[in-house]
């Protein structure tokens, strides 16, 4: 009964922490796209957005995935 209590538990620790981390992107893009001029429609590279997240680091998936712009 202990583990699939615990596989669910992680499971949603593991969306909710892509849930932030998608967040936090969007964040970025959108102060990147403010402080550049930029378009909605226009893609910022991973290094242009680095700089607007918390500590200047691209997040991880904690699934094991990664994220693209």
């Amino acid at each position: 009964m202990l583990l699939p209590a615990l596989s669910r538990a992680k499971e949603k620790a593991h969306r909710t922490a892509c849930i932030n981390n998608l967040r936090q992107l969007d964040g970025a893009k959108q102060q990147w796209a403010l402080e550049n001029k930029k378009e909605d429609t226009d893609i910022p590279k991973q290094a242009d957005v680095s700089r607007f997240i918390k500590g200047n680091h691209f997040p991880l998936c904690p699934a094991g995935g990664t994220y693209t712009i």
